[in-house]
């Protein structure tokens, strides 16, 4: 009896040590499928993003390809009634033009004096007032955080007369000197902030070993902070550009002489002589607006690699 019941142990002993293997077998198998299964969820959640990234690029590609199509026309056209993706001829008259209306050249290297001379000292005036900031103690940083959040709410049509007055006491008016002093005092409150915010988010050891090391506030600003602080410093010098490139009430409010007028106006003033000819004032929008994509795509890998950061 015992010997008849021992081999059917083993039967049942071998019979569950087999199931258990195989549901050892199906778990073990089971991380693989979802393993092999995530590299397909990847690669459509990649082509996705991808097809995203494509559609809203062309939201914004589409304006421009337009305007840069329609100043390929010949002047005097009217617009076209359908989509025009190439003119049949294509023609560069409509920029020969604009040297004929008004001296879109002069407005050009007015508009180029004043970016290459605000950029650089907002970005020295605005790093400086960042640093000095993040350097306080937390009651008087927190002061002076709020204040400049505060002045940011102000609008800018309130500054507009004061700024008027001391210019004008100061003799800068009908001067391009009027349109690069707002950069004197760091361009926007928002430009210190963000170097503040960079600053502060540097760990506080870097400071304390450069000061022990003998360097002052001025040597460790330039070779401790704002190296580490590089991408906030071309994000700061873009909106700078931006800011100051695309300024037409500026010139418009502070400037008298038709030579200091910048592309901005001139702009203006080209769709004022001739309302109706739009190769003419597609070609104008073009050449105000190709020295900023440029410009975008020059420091793209800057955002770039503070994105990956």
């Amino acid at each position: 009896m015992a010997a008849d019941r021992a081999p059917a142990g083993d039967g049942a002993g071998g019979a569950s040590g087999e199931a258990a293997r195989g549901v050892s077998s199906e778990a073990a198998g089971s991380p693989g499928r979802a393993g092999r299964r995530r590299p397909g969820a990847s690669v459509a959640r990649d082509a996705l993003g991808l097809a995203l990234s494509i559609v809203v690029a062309a939201v914004f590609l589409l304006p421009l390809v337009w305007v840069l199509v329609a100043a390929l026309r010949q002047p005097g056209t009217p617009p076209p009634a359908g989509i025009e993706w190439l003119p049949d001829p294509p023609s560069l008259d409509a920029f020969a033009r604009l040297g004929t209306l008004l001296p879109f050249g002069r407005y050009l290297v007015n508009s180029l004096v004043v970016v290459a001379v605000a950029v650089p000292v907002t970005l020295l005036v605005a790093s400086w007032a960042g640093f000095a900031i993040a350097q306080l103690d937390d009651l008087q940083r927190r002061r002076l955080v709020v204040l400049a959040v505060g002045l940011l709410l102000v609008p800018a049509t309130a500054l507009w007369l004061t700024r008027y007055l001391v210019f004008r006491q100061l003799g800068i008016l009908d001067s391009l000197g009027a349109l690069v002093a707002p950069a004197l005092m760091g361009s926007s409150p928002l430009f210190v902030l963000l170097f503040y915010w960079a600053f502060r988010r540097l760990p506080g050891e870097l400071y304390e070993h450069a000061r022990l090391d003998g360097a002052s506030a001025l040597t460790v600003w330039r070779r401790v902070a704002l190296p580490l602080a590089m991408p906030t410093s071309v994000v700061v010098a873009l909106l700078t550009f931006l800011l100051y490139w695309s300024d037409f009430l500026g010139p418009q409010m502070y400037l008298r002489s038709q030579e200091l007028y910048t592309l901005p106006v001139g702009l203006r003033q080209l769709q004022t002589l001739d309302r109706t000819n739009w190769p003419v004032l597609m070609a104008g929008s073009v050449v105000l607006a190709i020295p900023a994509v440029l410009v975008f795509l020059l420091v793209q890998r800057w955002f770039l690699r503070a994105y990956r950061l």
